[in-house]
Formats: structure tokens, C-alpha cells, sequence
């Protein structure tokens, strides 16, 4: 007997299944995976069943497990991926495959969006840059290329909104998948009259929105049978993943930001109002708290960078790495260890993939800079964690602008690394703290949403209960004084390549062929 939280964290790899206890002990977890369709260019799409299958898969195998009756299960709610647009009929029927956050094919409907609202115009109503990202640009996609599943669509939703709906029968979305769909008022957390008008998307195809803490119903009879939770149990509406972890790394005040560190990375603090950059360089989300926002600075390639670091120029430590049955990250967080701060002069621009925030380049491109022949290997592999560290940084600058923020929770895959951990407070120049789960804020944040929306739980502040333990690293001021020169000729380096960044491989040499 007892009284537990059950969180699902639906991603773009899989969901996983996370209980906890009431007072905030992790109990377990259960990971199901489920892949992506690339049938075409640009395209990335997803088959909502797979979500559903892996969502009752992944509850049933949990509690068997740990052996928690379903009637224990008080409240159940999800962090989700967003940006995407799943059309459903009235009966909740998906029409056609999901099409998630990383498929980019509505960009001529971003164009077409434009025409009619200026980017300005855009980004002070929904605190968003208006791309092919984001989910009314695809629903405005499907209506021009699949007429006959648009007139049939009833609503599009984003993937926690239909786990929602397939545990409740009911449409919903909350202010932060509403963030997503590029079309909410960010300041009145309503759909924006101008934007939706302008896509062409009619109103009664958006769901209903709600806060994150929103009581939807309880667990049908049917999903019940599914997933094996019970008809008692209560659904709680959710929000997206990364305002989720938000609230998971403990950043529900002012003053607080947290960064996340994966394939891409991101910084991201908590404001009372909504924070619009004169410059567009960042992007603001409502966050899962009632009334509260989240400026957000996203970069394309972080872990990314490293990743690519791993597979070329540390192919040894790989091998190496596999033999000693460890990580070869581990290997080269030793040799960059071996390096001083600043890389022995080496600077890396991380620019893989382009860039998002701060720069919004796609044109943008990788680059080691200050190679001599001093130069040594760890040299190279320090200036490519520096150079990650300080765009984020450059990110983590602007949040500043409009925050007074105290201190920096840091999760994600290298939250656990010490070279990793001294960078960024010495960088960014903020104390740091690391939580025991780096690796669950999305999962602690939609158990948090769920036990303060259930009434489990009195308010966020609860969330301390479920974050033992954090690790606390202040920053070296004197290191920080030095990378303040170096982040100026990191900045220096990249405005001074930006006339080449258009020019084009097949372009070279068409100079002295016309002399």
C-alpha cells in the first residue's frame, strides 16, 4: 500500500516509464523505445501507436516489477516532445503519422506565414521565431497537401496530448505545447487571433488549453485494461519536455536557470513576465508553472560536437574505451584534462549543423582556430568542450540580461563529468549545483506537475523532496576573468568568418577562373 506518482517522458527515441513515491523517492523506471520514419528530405515523422504500445508497455512492466498494486497509482502525467502536429478525427483516430519537431518540409509555409506578419510582429506575440519547426506551419502543410485529412482533422495534437486523450478520451494541451504550435499569445497564454487567421488554420482544430497542473479525468475503463493502471487514477494534463525539466532541475523562481546538455543543449531560466530579446536571440516558453514564463537559448550541435569529436579525431579512445568496458567519453574527459584552461590558444566554433541561439546562422560552420605548431592533441579536444561551453555561455549572457540569476542546475549527459562541471561555472561564471539524477528532470518535473495537480503534493516547492543530495560547485573568478577575453575572441573569430560562411564548396576558385 501506498501513494505513487507515475511520469512517462515521451522523447523522440522512446518513453520512459518513471514511478515515484509521494514524498519523492524514485522507485524505478522502464524504458520502451520506438523508432522514426525518414521517408523523405527533410522529413521525420513518427507512428502515434508506437507511442501508445510503449506507453502500456512500458506501465505494465513497471509495476509488475516493483510489484505496486494499480490502485497505488494516484496520478499519472507526461513530459513530451514537442513542435509537432498529429491530426486526429473526432473519435481521436490519428489520420496520418505524426509529424514530429525535427521534421523541417513547412518551410514554405513559414514563408507564407510571413507575408502576412513581419518577424518582429511575430516573435513580440508568441516569444518564437516563426520556421518550419513548429507545429502550425506543419498543420498548414497538411492542409495544402493532404486537403482530405485536413478537412477530417477534429484537432491536432502534440504527443502528450494524445497519451492524454487515449487515457481520458478528452482534447487538451497545456500553455507550453501551445508554445510549440507557433500560434499562442504568449502574454495572454491564448491562441493568437492574428497568427491562426493568418496560417488559415481554423480555431476548431486547435485543442483547448489548459495549465500544465489541469485535472483532465481519470483513466478510462478501456485504457485501464491497456495499461494496467486503474479507473481511480488521476490524469493530469502534463507539459512539454523541456519545460518539464524546468521544473524538474528545480528552476520554479526567479533567479533560478538550469542547462541541459544532449545532442543539442540548452539554457533556460524563469521569469514572472515574458522575456521578448530586442534581438530575437532567445526564445521564451510559458513555463509548466501557472503564470510563469521560461527564456530559453537553444544551440543546434552541443553533445553533438563531442559525439563527432568521439567518432573522428578519438577513434583510440573509443577502442580503448570498449575493451575496458567504459565509456570513451570517460577517456576523453582525462585527456582534455591533460590540456590548460584556454586550449593552449586553440578556440572551436561548434558550429556542425548551424547554429539556433544565440546566432540563428544555418549557415554557420565548424572551425578550429589558433592551431600552431605547439599545438597538441588535448589542446584540440579542450577547445572543442570550451568552444560548447561558451556559446552556451553567450546564451546564458542574454538570459542575464533580464534575470539576476543565482545559480545554474546542470543535467544531461555530462552533468556527471568534473572537467565538464568546473567549465561551465568557470565560463558562465555562476555557481553551479549537479543533482543524483541527472538524467530524470523531465520525469521529475511531469511527477511533480502530477502530484500538485492530483493534490498530493501542495505546490512546486515540493520538488526539493524529489532532488537529494545536489552537488554544489562554486566558479574561480579568476578563471572567469580569462575566458570573459576569451569569449571576445570567440566572438571575434565567428563575425570575422560570416562573409564566407555563404559561399559554397562548387563557388571556390570562380574568381581566377574569370581573371
Amino acid at each position: 500500500m501506498g501513494d505513487y506518482i507515475l511520469a512517462h517522458d515521451l522523447g523522440t527515441s522512446g518513453n520512459k516509464a518513471v514511478l515515484f513515491s509521494a514524498d519523492g523517492r524514485l522507485i524505478g523506471s522502464m524504458q520502451t523505445g520506438y523508432g522514426v520514419f525518414y521517408e523523405r528530405k527533410l522529413w521525420a515523422e513518427q507512428d502515434s501507436e508506437d507511442w501508445w504500445r510503449a506507453v502500456c508497455t512500458s506501465t505494465k512492466k513497471l509495476l509488475a516489477q516493483y510489484n505496486i498494486a494499480a490502485e497505488d497509482v494516484k496520478a499519472v502525467s507526461f513530459s513530451g516532445q514537442m513542435m509537432g502536429a498529429l491530426p486526429v478525427d473526432k473519435n481521436g483516430k490519428p489520420l496520418t503519422r505524426a509529424i514530429i519537431w525535427a521534421d523541417m518540409r513547412a518551410q514554405k509555409q513559414s514563408d507564407m506565414l510571413r507575408e502576412k506578419i513581419d518577424d518582429e510582429r511575430f516573435y513580440r506575440i508568441t516569444g518564437h521565431r516563426n520556421t518550419a519547426s513548429y507545429g502550425i506551419q506543419k498543420a498548414m502543410w497538411i492542409r495544402e497537401n493532404m486537403p482530405e485529412v485536413y478537412e477530417r482533422t477534429y484537432k491536432f495534437l502534440n504527443a502528450k496530448d494524445y497519451m492524454v486523450y487515449r487515457l481520458t478520451g478528452k482534447f487538451y494541451t497545456d500553455a507550453s505545447d501551445a508554445c510549440g504550435m507557433d500560434c499562442l499569445d504568449l502574454a495572454g497564454r491564448t491562441w493568437s487571433e492574428e497568427i491562426v487567421e493568418a496560417s488559415g488554420i481554423s480555431y476548431e482544430k486547435l485543442p483547448k488549453i489548459a495549465e500544465s497542473v489541469f485535472y483532465v479525468g481519470n483513466v478510462t475503463k478501456e485504457a485501464a485494461k491497456e495499461t494496467g493502471l486503474s479507473v481511480h487514477t488521476r490524469v493530469i494534463l502534463g507539459a512539454g519536455d523541456g519545460v518539464a525539466a524546468n521544473v524538474g532541475a528545480g528552476c520554479i523562481a526567479p533567479g533560478k536557470a538550469y542547462c541541459c546538455m544532449g545532442t543539442s543543449a540548452w539554457v533556460a531560466s524563469t521569469s514572472e513576465k515574458p522575456v521578448f530579446d530586442e534581438k530575437r536571440r532567445i526564445v521564451c516558453w510559458a513555463h509548466a508553472v501557472p503564470g510563469l514564463y521560461s527564456p530559453n537559448g537553444t544551440m543546434q550541435y552541443a553533445g553533438g560536437s563531442y559525439s563527432w569529436l568521439k567518432q573522428t579525431i578519438c577513434l583510440d579512445e573509443a577502442r580503448r574505451a570498449e575493451d575496458a568496458g567504459i565509456s570513451p567519453y570517460e577517456l576523453m574527459n582525462r585527456e582534455i584534462q591533460k590540456s590548460e584552461r584556454g586550449a593552449g590558444g586553440v578556440l572551436f566554433l561548434p558550429y556542425l549543423m548551424g547554429e539556433r541561439a544565440p546566432k540563428w546562422n544555418e549557415d554557420a560552420k565548424g572551425v578550429f582556430y589558433g592551431i600552431t605548431a605547439k599545438t597538441t592533441r588535448q589542446d584540440m579536444l579542450r577547445s572543442v568542450m570550451e568552444g560548447i561551453v561558451m556559446n552556451l555561455a553567450e546564451c546564458f549572457s542574454v538570459l542575464r540580461e533580464s534575470s539576476d540569476i543565482e545559480e545554474l542546475t546542470l543535467i544531461g549527459g555530462v552533468a556527471g563529468s568534473d572537467i565538464w562541471q568546473r567549465s561551465i561555472a568557470d565560463i558562465f561564471g555562476v555557481r553551479v549545483h549537479v543533482p543524483v539524477f541527472t538524467e530524470e528532470a523531465n520525469s521529475i518535473g511531469a511527477a511533480v506537475i502530477a502530484g500538485v495537480g492530483s493534490g498530493l503534493l501542495k505546490d512546486f516547492s515540493a520538488v526539493e523532496r524529489f532532488l537529494p543530495g545536489r552537488e554544489k560547485i562554486l566558479y574561480d573568478r579568476e578563471a572567469h576573468r580569462f575566458y570573459k577575453g576569451q569569449m571576445e575572441l570567440f566572438g571575434e573569430v565567428y563575425g570575422a568568418l560570416m562573409p564566407v560562411y555563404t559561399k559554397k564548396w562548387e563557388d571556390a576558385g570562380k574568381g581566377d577562373k574569370e581573371q
